[in-house]
Parts: structure tokens; C-alpha cells; sequence
């Protein structure tokens, strides 16, 4: 049998398939079927934790950031279909979306978008620091501004890597709150928001990838992105934007660490980019979507590298 053209966009498969409908079509709305979302989010939070050498002495904000990855990412996708269940009824991938579709109503949309953030407001009581609770608020400014971007903008990916890669400033605050007190805000700062800056670039790279499966629907529907900007300069602006990751990151650890050695800990997760972009299938919709999720080990490459950097620093 022959290969679908199109990716389903949620896969009723595994304890997925054993759920209730209802319960079934609420995780599906929150993406709970496909946790890759999750792991995009959680990982920035991680870093930034691992790279502030607070893995070993603050534990369970690794934990707490996985929660609120799961909790928020999960909001934010039920907040982008009820923004989007015009569009998503246009474009074949998501037509079949519960709210799209009309399997869940917009009034239950609503109140599991509500729970949902009520489990994000406990992540937040939890981070330990008022300052790092200041920050993670201060994106909700950007959450709600995202689905309007395609819209508006080539480059929603853009946008949604000032939303995804936020955990990056949040984690830095939480991890090293003392130091906010210790030296001046930009210094003491500086690491974290040199992750931020690499993961932007990351997020722009991964998801203009996949963005590569709607590009003939997006025309149909109007909506832009960046991997129809780029057009047949897809493979060299993904490279691009990993490269100005990578560039962001290694600044993020020569700020911790001064030490060439600690640009070496970058090596594995160049490889991995590297290998997306070269092994990437423009035109096919299945390879796209592999390669987007394979960002989830890319996450833990980087989680690792600033581990080790941390720990050293």
C-alpha cells in the first residue's frame, strides 16, 4: 500500500484508543496524542536549569517545568484551534481537528482551556522565585498573540520562537535567582538570554521543517509562513537558522564557561542540525514531520551539553 500524501495531524492509537470520546477528543485537542510539542517546550526550561548548575540542588524544577510544559502546551493548542477552526476546516491535515470537526463544542473548548491554565497557575505558584514567576507571566502577552500571526506575518515562526523558547529566561530566573541580587541584571542575565536567543533561531529552523507538510494548503487558505517565504531556499534557511542557533547557544556557554572545551560540548547537537538539514526531503510531507520531531533528541543533545558545562562552570 502506498504511502499517505498527508500526515494525520492526531493519531488515535495507543491508550488514546481506549479512551472514552469524550476524554479522547479533549486530549486530542490538547495534543496530548503527540507529545512532541510538550518536549519542544519543556526543553529550553532544561537547559537553562542544567546550564545554571541547579540539576543536582533544584530537582524538582525539572519536574515542575515538565508539568507546565505539558499544561501550557496543551492550552496553547486548545487556545490556537478555537482561534483557528475556520482555517483548520480548509486545510486537509487539521480538518479533522475535534473543534474543526464539531466533535467537541466551543463552550468545552473553553472550560478545558481554563483547567488546563488553572494546572499551569500551579507550576507558577511552584517556581520558588518571584522573579521567574514575573517572567513566565510576562509571556502570556505572546501566547495570545500567536495564532493571529499567520495572518499577519511570513514569519509566525518567528513569533512562536519568542513564545517556545520563553522557559529559557523563566528556568535562568528560577535556577539563579541570587544572582539577580549579586551583579548587575544584564550579567546576571546574560546566559540565559543568549539560550533564548539560540532557541528562537531553533524554533524558526524546526518549525519552518514543519511547515514544509501544509505549504500547497497554506496557498489555498492564505496562510502564511515561513516555509513558503523561503520557497525553493527552504534547506538553506532552515541551515541558516540553525546555524544562529548554535551561534547563540555557544555564547550562552562561553558566558558560564570561557573555555574553548566548553564550545566542543556543541558538537553532537551541530552534528544533529546538520544531519536535518542535509538529510531533509523538501517535498515530502512524511520526512518533514520525521525530521521536526527528531528536535526532541536535539533537545536532549543540548540539554546534556549545557549539563556538563554547567557542572563544570
Amino acid at each position: 500500500m502506498a504511502e499517505p500524501t498527508i500526515v494525520p495531524d492526531s493519531e488515535q492509537r495507543g491508550a488514546l484508543a481506549v479512551l472514552p470520546p469524550t476524554l479522547r477528543d479533549l486530549a486530542q485537542l490538547a495534543r496530548f496524542d503527540r507529545p512532541i510539542g510538550a518536549w519542544l517546550l519543556f526543553w529550553p526550561g532544561a537547559w537553562a536549569i542544567a546550564l545554571a548548575g541547579a540539576v543536582a540542588r533544584a530537582w524538582p524544577l525539572l519536574l515542575w517545568f515538565a508539568l507546565g510544559a505539558v499544561a501550557m502546551r496543551g492550552a496553547g493548542c486548545v487556545y490556537n484551534d478555537i482561534v483557528d477552526r475556520a482555517l483548520d476546516r480548509r486545510v486537509e491535515r487539521t480538518r479533522g481537528r475535534p473543534l474543526a470537526s464539531g466533535r467537541v463544542s466551543l463552550r468545552t473548548a473553553w472550560a478545558w482551556l481554563v483547567a488546563l491554565c488553572l494546572v499551569g497557575l500551579v507550576v507558577l505558584v511552584n517556581l520558588g522565585s518571584l522573579l521567574a514567576q514575573i517572567v513566565a507571566l510576562a509571556s502570556l502577552a505572546l501566547v495570545a498573540a500567536y495564532p493571529f500571526m499567520k495572518r499577519i506575518t511570513w514569519w509566525p515562526q518567528a513569533w512562536l520562537g519568542l513564545v517556545f523558547s520563553w522557559a529559557a529566561l523563566v528556568g535562568w530566573c528560577a535556577a539563579r535567582p541570587a544572582a539577580f541580587t549579586a551583579l548587575p541584571w544584564l550579567e546576571a542575565a546574560r546566559p540565559g538570554l543568549w539560550l533564548y536567543v539560540g532557541s528562537i533561531f531553533w524554533v524558526i529552523g524546526y518549525d519552518t521543517v514543519y511547515a514544509l507538510q501544509d505549504i500547497e494548503d497554506d496557498a489555498l487558505a492564505g496562510v502564511k509562513s515561513s516555509a513558503r517565504a523561503l520557497g525553493r531556499h527552504a534547506r538553506a534557511g532552515v541551515a541558516a537558522c540553525f546555524a544562529l542557533a548554535l551561534a547563540g547557544w555557544g555564547l550562552a556557554l562561553w558566558s558560564v564557561r570561557p573555555d574553548p572545551i566548553a564550545l566542543a560540548a556543541l558538537l553532537p547537537m551541530a552534528a544533529h542540525l546538520g544531519w536535518q538539514v542535509l538529510a531533509l526531503r523538501v517535498a515530502d510531507p512524511c520526512d518533514a514531520l520525521a525530521k521536526f520531531r527528531s528536535n526532541r533528541f536535539a533537545g536532549l543533545l543540548l540539554f546534556l551539553a549545557c549539563l556538563a558545562v554547567g557542572s563544570a562552570g
